[in-house]
């Protein structure tokens, strides 16, 4: 049975005649993420209002998809444990026992007869145990390049955690926003239907002393049904935001989540540059691109290299036969592959291929986030500009039906010019509250932009 060979791999530092041999030391891997502190045991979710930062908190714990890309990160550190292994002595041990019989024919020399023979071997005679140790003298490099890579491609691990946790951050931020939207709307529906249920009953009482027409008490009876309808998709909306609320809070679907209400306009001042500075600075995609870069730069290194022998020195020691005699044997090991049909060469120019590549992507990267940015900041202008139209309707909207309601109350105002008053109010309303909510997602999609949570 054949053994297989160990390495102590000391990389050589040739300094023009002398050879210095420096034991290689495993190079550190990126630093885990740091651990949160443990936090004391959380409050219910039900029966309190959250707010958004409690929220967030709650994703970031539970969310299943911070658990996978920890392990990911995990498994990436090990692969850097793996590339740096073959620098590091390689001991192994085997022992070998066979028996075998074969036949075999003699001529004799006395008489000429050809004769069949038999030898045996037993057990004991062919027993071998021994313990082998090689190291690797010199690789040119190879394997310190391939761990430089196997590190950095951890480090881009540890960028997609943080990647993971802006994602999540956003999720939570614009489910948030959604709920407290469908909470508007459901208060401006209610509000036109009381105000529907008020015009229907005054139409009834002005009828009743006929001083209004039948018209007007059907034409009060659809507004009333028409903003029963709108309240009941007002209230189902809220129950689509509520579920999407809670699954961007990995918790059970059917919780009772009550959040605090921050749907308030809060002016804001963009400096576009520093957004663009600070975007390429905290956005881990950007760091990943360039982590991509310096790993294929590594990966370029280990297969030019590739190209150049392999010195190991190799010893082994044990004891062979029944009786275990002491044997051992020392060795140098010169290996040079001269020729494996252009599989070399094809792997450093695919490496030379992915390191343009990635050299490609940072730039690209760079322009997608500068994009994102800047449609960011323009969706925020955007959508404070529109609140402060919207704010402007709501009260020409208020004054036009308080204005309509006294000339119907009067008897010199009809009743289409009434609802199309109470229409207008309730749009203008509805207007105002998706504003607000447009204006919070837009802040909350500019500060992804940007890198923060």
């Amino acid at each position: 049975m054949k053994i297989s060979r160990t390495a102590f791999i000391l990389p050589l530092t040739i300094i023009g005649c002398s050879v210095a041999l420096a034991v290689a030391q495993t190079p550190p891997a990126p630093s885990p993420p740091a651990a949160p502190a443990p936090s004391p045991v959380r409050a219910p979710i039900a029966g309190r209002f959250l707010t958004l930062d409690e929220c967030i908190g709650i994703a970031l714990e539970a969310q299943p998809r911070i658990q996978a890309t920890l392990y990911d990160y995990a498994a990436a550190r090990y692969r850097v444990n793996q590339a740096f292994a073959p620098l590091l002595p390689q001991l192994t041990g085997s022992v070998t026992a066979f028996r075998s019989s074969s036949v075999f024919l003699t001529t004799s020399p006395v008489d000429g007869i050809t004769r069949q023979g038999v030898a045996s071997r037993q057990l004991a005679d062919t027993f071998l145990a021994q313990v082998q140790l090689s190291q690797l003298l010199f690789d040119f490099g190879k394997n310190l390049a391939a761990t430089e890579a196997a590190r950095k491609l951890a480090e881009v691990a540890v960028e997609n955690i943080e990647l993971q946790r802006q994602l999540i951050a956003l999720a939570v931020k614009e489910a948030y926003t959604n709920t407290l939207f469908a909470q508007r709307l459901i208060k401006v529906n209610q509000q036109a239907l009381d105000r529907a249920d008020l015009n229907l009953k005054s139409s009834k009482g002005f009828f009743e002393v006929g001083t209004r027409p039948k018209s007007d008490v059907v034409r009060a009876e659809v507004d009333v049904a028409n903003a029963k309808v709108a309240l009941i998709q007002a209230k189902n909306a809220l129950r689509t935001a509520l579920v999407a609320l809670n699954i961007a809070m990995a918790i059970e679907v059917d919780t009772p989540t009550q959040i605090v209400d921050n749907l308030i306009f809060e002016a804001v001042t963009i400096d576009r540059q520093a957004q663009r500075a600070e975007a390429l600075k905290n956005r881990p995609e950007y760091r990943q691109a360039l982590l991509q870069v310096d790993a294929a730069q590594a990966t370029e290194r280990q297969t030019f290299r590739n190209f150049f022998p392999d010195i190991s020195g190799t010893g082994s020691y044990g004891g062979s036969q029944q009786q275990l005699n002491e044997n051992w044997t020392l060795g140098l090991a010169f290996t040079w592959t001269l020729f494996d049909g252009g599989g070399r060469i094809a792997r450093y120019q695919e490496a030379k291929a992915n390191l343009d590549g990635a050299k490609a992507r940072v730039r690209s990267t760079e322009l997608d986030i500068i994009q994102n940015v800047e449609q960011s900041e323009i969706a925020v202008e955007e959508a404070q500009e529109r609140i402060q139209a919207a704010q402007a309707l709501v009260a020409s909207a208020q004054e036009n039906f308080r204005l309509a309601q006294g000339r119907f109350d009067a008897g010199v105002g009809t009743i289409l010019e009434l609802t199309d008053a109470q229409l207008a109010l309730t749009q203008a309303q509805s207007t105002e509250s998706q504003a607000l909510a447009d204006y919070r997602i837009a802040r909350a999609r500019l500060d992804r932009a940007v890198g923060r949570r």
